[in-house]
């Protein structure tokens, strides 16, 4: 068998959450050691559009929700942390968007005034017009109204890299995870023969979660997969553009989100209702044409002839929930020594380590004296979808 390690907190998943945790363990003293089955964010991290929410498309019906109320601190944490002043020093990850932006497109803001007046949003939204437009909506023709919210677009694969530099010698590629316990209690793991002691375990595998709780004989916290039907553009007419476009109900008509390809192209994300319920139900042919028709018919302006487009099935994993909704805050069971979690949403990964932390001092659990890691077997760096699908 190979050399056993010992650490403070073993977790399992190298998404944003799982490194997150991570780093934040490591910064205050704890020794860490986290386990990845495939690639550094290659699950549904580098699937995200990229959004740090603050709660205001959750409150599209004018009225805050609790899933508003729970992301609202989280894009000051963010800053704080990318302007290398908060809980993470992620200084050097690239800001695509400083603002995500509301688009309504014609009348259609006639009919949300009420939203806008509301108090839910009060102080969260700014109407911008002219030169201040996100590019691609600084044409004649628009004729809508477009309002900044003090939220921001991250590009994903850069976050992914910092985190794991926060990492340090910790990272590990592992493909078999087994249980390891004295007794009846966890106490570790076995990762690809190795034995791994651990105060804590902590699964943070996202969808793979269910994997990992069905290894270790647990069938609670259950798992549910809500599923989307993404959409993806490349094209040289495309111009940047981060936004929800609003329809007539509670959920953005379109939402997209602009990243850069290793080429020079512009790729357009495009999620929203678009991805969900019909999206879903369409194959890869029928989404692309209705994609197609929605784009051509909020920006008859952009020239599509030279677009190339492709579709991505997401599966979001989350805590099982009543009615498949969307779960307000990040999640975390606890069992013995074995927390699972789930963030919900990308933005709320602070979220997510803050119950970890919360767990592990009110369990008295404090950083101990570990010999040092070896070298380990490290896990790649995911790479960006668009790369894969539209290279």
């Amino acid at each position: 068998m190979s050399q056993s390690l010992s650490t403070d907190v073993l977790i399992v998943g190298g998404g944003i959450a799982g490194l997150w945790l991570n780093a934040r363990l490591r910064r205050q003293g704890f020794a860490t050691v986290l386990v990845e089955c495939g690639s550094l964010g290659g699950g549904q991290s580098l699937k995200s559009q990229g959004i740090i929410h603050g709660g205001a498309k959750y409150a599209l019906h004018g009225a805050l929700t609790g899933a508003s109320e729970a992301i609202a601190d989280m894009p000051r944490r963010w800053r704080e942390a990318l302007a290398g002043a908060g809980e993470l020093d992620l200084s050097g990850v690239r800001i695509l968007s400083d603002a995500h932006y509301l688009w309504s497109p014609g009348t259609l803001a006639g009919n949300l005034t009420s939203f806008f007046a509301s108090k839910a949003v009060r102080g969260r939204v700014d109407q911008v017009k002219g030169e201040q437009l996100p590019p691609a909506l600084q044409h004649p023709k628009f004729k809508g109204k477009v309002y900044r919210l003090a939220e921001l677009v991250l590009d994903v694969p850069s976050l992914i890299a910092r985190l794991a530099e926060l990492a340090g010698d910790g990272l590990l590629a592992g493909r078999q995870v087994e249980p390891l316990r004295e007794g009846d209690e966890l106490c570790g793991l076995i990762v690809d023969g190795r034995e791994i002691r651990a105060q804590r375990v902590v699964l943070s595998a996202g969808a793979g979660n269910a994997e990992l709780l069905a290894a270790l004989g647990i069938e609670q916290p259950a798992q549910q997969l809500r599923p989307l039907h993404m959409v993806l553009a490349k094209g040289p007419a495309l111009k940047p553009l981060y936004a929800h476009c609003l329809g007539g109900g509670p959920k953005p008509r379109v939402t997209v989100t602009t990243h850069p390809a290793a080429d020079g192209q512009w790729v357009w994300y495009l999620g929203g209702d678009l991805a969900e319920a019909d999206g879903v139900a369409r194959d890869e042919g029928a989404q692309v044409t209705a994609a197609q028709k929605e784009m051509a018919a909020l920006l008859p302006w952009v020239d599509q002839s030279q677009t190339r487009w492709a579709t991505l099935r997401v599966d979001r994993a989350e805590p099982a929930q009543s009615g498949l909704v969307r779960p307000d805050n990040a999640f975390l069971a606890e069992q013995q020594n074995l927390l699972v979690g789930w963030p919900t949403k990308l933005a709320l990964a602070p979220d997510f380590a803050d119950r970890v932390l919360a767990t592990l001092q009110r369990d008295g659990v404090t950083p101990a004296h570990h010999a040092s890691l070896p070298e380990l077997p490290r896990p790649a760096l995911g790479q960006p979808v668009w790369e894969t699908l539209l290279p």
